[in-house]
């Protein structure tokens, strides 16, 4: 089990440390950790700057369906929703 955390934790880093941002939702659904905010804590343990924002529901599912399929539900706010986004700083 370790090593498929770890598997998993290493992409969410190679995730920002190609520059991309990353939120909870990306995080689950692309890369299968349950935890960003793990992954998150031990990067900057590292000495890693990262930083956050709020960015709009509707962002964070269309930048998933760059490589996967997500629909929410017709009823959801998705511009509305706000969700953390996460990015490597320089």
């Amino acid at each position: 089990m370790k090593k498929n955390r770890y598997g998993k934790t290493l992409a969410v880093k190679e995730h920002l440390l190609a520059g991309k941002p990353v939120t909870r939702l990306e995080a689950m659904m692309l890369y299968g950790v349950s935890s960003l905010t793990s992954v998150i804590n031990k990067t900057r343990k590292e000495g890693w700057i990262i930083k956050s924002r709020l960015i709009p529901f509707a962002v964070a599912v269309k930048r998933i369906n760059e490589y996967a399929v997500l629909k929410p539900p017709n009823n959801l706010p998705v511009r509305e929703i706000q969700v953390t986004e996460y990015w490597l700083s320089k």
